[in-house]
């Protein structure tokens, strides 16, 4: 029987930058292009306020450096199973 499973992940960029006094989604951008990473504006706001399907693992080291936090912060992740499939007979 294979074990069905559904990831679900909270993306807490913002709530992170609000502690570092980071409030307006542009603050990360001079951040990140110390990282060699150039944002424009609304690339910075939607990074900040969404939620990234994708995320190149470069921007997610940068984020984690400038925030100094690890991955597991930034990102919160929940795994749940939720159900069994039967084998084909």
């Amino acid at each position: 029987m294979a074990q069905l499973w559904n990831t679900t992940y909270t993306w807490r960029l913002r709530a992170l930058m609000a502690e570092r006094g980071m409030y307006m989604t542009t603050d990360i951008i001079p951040h990140l292009a110390e990282h060699g990473i150039n944002l424009s504006s609304s690339q910075a706001h939607r990074l900040v306020t969404g939620t990234p399907e994708r995320l190149n693992l470069h921007v997610l080291s940068a984020l984690c450096h400038i925030l100094g936090v690890t991955s597991d912060e930034l990102i919160n992740s929940q795994t749940h199973l939720i159900g069994v499939r039967p084998k084909a007979v």
